[in-house]
């Protein structure tokens, strides 16, 4: 079956993406160090963005805390704009390119790692305090 989204649904995760776009830009203008080369701010908003889903969706799942629109807006919209795997995919190419290999590994490890266990870290937290 087709499913179809309805305007206001389109319009929240346009809405919620908007707002996670501009916040990881100011976040990543701040942090990400053109001197070191490494990406800081880049690999802060996935791992933060990655902590928040989990907190956002766990809610959602245990408490019904949040509605399907509002899951939208917030975990699709807000932490799917907030994060950026095309930044992330960039950023270990020009890593590649400089030849600088372990900041490369270093990053492209603690990414995965790291975004993983912040997202269980957030279904844990939610279990744990609600």
């Amino acid at each position: 079956m087709l499913y179809i989204c309805s305007m206001k649904q389109a319009l929240l995760v346009f809405i919620g993406g908007g707002f996670g776009s501009a916040l990881r830009y100011v976040i990543s203008k701040y942090l990400n160090n053109t001197e070191s080369g490494f990406p800081l701010g880049t690999f802060a908003v996935n791992i933060l963005g990655s902590l928040l889903i989990g907190i956002i969706l766990g809610l959602a799942i245990k408490n019904d805390t949040f509605n399907s629109n509002q899951t939208l807006l917030l975990a699709t919209g807000f932490c799917g704009g907030f994060t950026t795997f095309s930044a992330f995919a960039f950023e270990n190419h020009q890593l590649l390119k400089s030849g600088d290999f372990m900041s490369f590994a270093i990053y492209t490890i603690a990414s995965f790692a790291l975004g993983f266990l912040a997202v269980f870290l957030g279904m844990y937290l939610v279990k744990v305090i609600f």
